[in-house]
């Protein structure tokens, strides 16, 4: 009965979409910043909502594989910061590039790979979406290029992808990410002035979850207000616990960038739950309540949720439907990423350059030879 209640709505009782006030940004060497006030359609709702609430059970469901010593290595999850990287995707076009840190399933997600290619690449396996050969920190798709383990390393890579898109006359951008306890490499302030000179649309995003590793913002940085440290760039700071802020901001740089105006910096102020990696169990550096307060009072799935119901875009039954599918989906992945077989040895060879004709690589000794095929 409820199902019949819940389809009957569709088409009768909810809005097409609703106004919301969303905060102001700050703002740096700006006159203006993106408004205060964002349109969602009920459709849009519906997608951000299964698309977050699609990351944050596949980091928990990651959690557990890991804890079960099925996931090995390096592994830095995501939960917490949803509406970062879904944010900025609902923002850009398919044809935009998108390139960030180690903290990538997000990301890898949003670009539009499917759950079971990424727990499958954690899990080692040949299904995964780099075949089980990248891991949790090197994830690709199409226009997606990571994933990067080196801390910032990934930043001059991010403008070099911009200026490609200028290059080949490309009205493209490239959204280069990176942390808090990156933002202090000199290399990112080389990038800056790179990326200022030849006014490349690049679009440098920090994401300020508070604490590189265990270490808090306060005591890592001389000054925290991330959004100015372009210096010569314009910069704008962002509720990124809220979407709908995400979105706006996101598509005012993009738009920024486009129009020939060169770079632009974004500081998503956000938060992780998970400690940096699993190997941290985050509560030596916060407090148990400090996590708590963060996800009763600003928690990006929770926040659109409300706002969706008490705006008539959704009703509290047809969300529960939507986790209840999402629930099944991770399942269902969660089972292939640990019976999909392990990549065959010859597998090793593959892949080493682009586009190239087949050759030959010594395997483990040098009576072992694959062919390495691109």
């Amino acid at each position: 009965a409820s199902r019949v209640m819940v389809a009957s709505r569709n088409y009768g009782d909810f809005a097409n979409e609703a106004t919301f006030e969303i905060k102001k940004c700050d703002l740096h060497r700006l006159e203006e910043g993106p408004g205060t006030t964002a349109v969602m359609t009920r459709e849009e709702g519906l997608h951000y909502y299964k698309t977050m609430q699609t990351i944050r059970r596949m980091e928990l469901k990651s959690d557990q594989l890991y804890k079960q010593k099925i996931i090995r290595g390096f592994c830095h999850l995501y939960d917490g910061q949803e509406a970062c990287c879904v944010g900025l995707e609902a923002a850009i076009k398919p044809t935009d590039h998108v390139i960030t840190a180690y903290r990538a399933h997000g990301f890898t997600y949003a670009r539009g790979v499917p759950v079971r290619e990424i727990l499958a690449e954690l899990t080692g396996r040949k299904g995964g979406c780099v075949k089980g050969k990248g891991g949790s920190m090197h994830m690709y798709t199409k226009n997606f290029y990571g994933g990067n383990g080196i801390v910032g390393a990934q930043v001059p890579l991010g403008a070099g992808i911009a200026l490609a898109c200028k290059y080949f006359g490309k009205n493209e951008v490239c959204l280069t990410l990176y942390g808090d306890g990156a933002a202090n490499q000199g290399q990112i302030f080389e990038t800056y002035n790179m990326a200022a000179l030849w006014k490349l649309p690049c679009i440098f995003i920090c994401e300020n979850n508070r604490y590189g590793m265990g270490t808090s913002v306060e005591r890592a940085a001389a000054s925290t207000d991330y959004y100015k440290r372009g210096d010569f760039i314009p910069g704008l700071r962002v509720d990124g616990m809220d979407i709908l802020c995400v979105r706006e901001a996101a598509k005012f740089a993009a738009e920024h960038c486009r129009s020939g105006k060169g770079p632009i910096l974004m500081e998503l102020q956000t938060y992780r739950y998970h400690g940096h990696s699993m190997s941290d169990p985050g509560i030596s550096y916060r407090t148990r309540e400090e996590i708590q307060e963060v996800r009763s009072k600003s928690d990006p799935i929770t926040l659109l949720k409300d706002r969706m119901v008490n705006n008539n875009l959704a009703s509290i039954e047809e969300l529960k439907e939507i986790d209840v599918a999402v629930r099944k989906e991770i399942e269902e992945a969660a089972q292939f990423a640990t019976t999909d077989p392990e990549p065959p040895l010859e597998e090793l060879g593959n892949h080493i350059y682009f586009n190239e004709p087949p050759f030959e690589v010594r395997g483990p000794n040098q009576w072992i030879r694959y062919k390495s095929v691109s």
